[in-house]
């Protein structure tokens, strides 16, 4: 679509059933809950694939990203849209992913919320990552994400993408 304001997506409950369904821009603005997908990849060294998001973006403009994904779209699972977005913006064909969880994200005193389903994929081959969607990008150890993540001097992380790393790592034990 070529305005991702207009992408049709579900407005869901708390329970996550379907309410109706309403353009992004609709969603973003009013702050209705929604439904979203991340992929946490690792290569064959278990590093994680980490991005910095464009300028451009609707959400969370340059900041960094340790998952890959996006909104479901409206009649779309949960499970198409992690290997779509994961597939779109590593720029592969193939890849499988794997469901971990998913909670109910609530972005700090706004009305906005949407749920996420956390999966995982490990990915071998070479990227080309998607130039609308990602600034650069880098595969790092969960040591360097651990420093990258911390207070002084830590890189600026998407907030969804920080609690559904911080619960990723609660999960795995």
């Amino acid at each position: 679509m070529s305005n991702p304001g207009e992408e049709l997506l579900d407005v869901v409950d708390e329970h996550d059933r379907v309410l109706r369904v309403a353009p992004r821009s609709e969603i973003y603005r009013d702050g209705l809950t929604h439904r979203c997908a991340m992929v946490l990849v690792r290569d064959e060294e278990g590093r994680i694939f980490t991005h910095r998001r464009t300028p451009t973006k609707l959400f969370a403009p340059g900041a960094y990203d340790l998952f890959v994904g996006g909104v479901v779209g409206t009649g779309e699972s949960y499970a198409d849209a992690a290997v779509r977005e994961a597939e779109e913006e590593l720029g592969v064909r193939g890849i499988r992913t794997e469901p971990l969880f998913r909670f109910l994200f609530r972005y700090q005193d706004s009305p906005g919320a949407w749920f996420c389903d956390v999966h995982q994929a490990r990915w071998t081959g070479p990227v080309a990552p998607q130039v609308e969607e990602v600034a650069w990008h880098g595969w790092l150890t969960e040591a360097e994400v651990a420093e990258r993540l911390g207070g002084a001097g830590g890189w600026e992380f998407v907030p969804d993408g920080r609690e559904a790393y911080r619960r990723y790592l609660a999960h795995r034990g």
